[in-house]
């Protein structure tokens, strides 16, 4: 046993300074890393854009308990009457005219498909000869 009290203090000292750096190396360690996940998380996110005119539809967001299988969450198509600039989105029902503000999170652009160059097939039933 070291009954030197300087020296026990000193290496005392020198121990919780080394556990202190310890500690900022891993919280220094550990805020690099969360900023590269961030930034990866970040990169995946799609931004979207709306503008007055577009057409949008709508996710409904009521609790059912038994939607049916095959039902679409989705409502819509709605026209997007006013944009505010911190997220709010005006729309405007097609059939009943109603405006009405919802958040931006829940809306996604209206994507109509036309096909223009539909091929049809008409099947005839094989004829055998005897």
């Amino acid at each position: 046993m070291n009954f030197d009290y300087d020296q026990v203090s000193e290496r005392r000292t020198l121990q919780l300074k080394e556990l202190e750096e310890l500690k900022n190396d891993a919280y220094e360690s550990s805020r690099i890393y969360k900023a590269k996940t961030t930034l990866e998380h970040d990169k995946q996110i799609l931004r979207k854009e709306f503008f007055q005119g577009q057409k949008v539809l709508l996710y409904k967001s009521s609790l059912v308990l038994f939607p049916g299988k095959l039902r679409s969450r989705w409502s819509g198509p709605y026209y997007v009457h006013h944009v505010a600039s911190h997220g709010a989105i005006e729309v405007q029902d097609l059939k009943t005219e109603n405006l009405f503000k919802v958040n931006a999170h829940r809306l996604k652009p209206f994507l109509k498909f036309e096909a223009h160059d539909i091929e049809e097939i008409f099947l005839v039933y094989p004829v055998y000869s005897d």
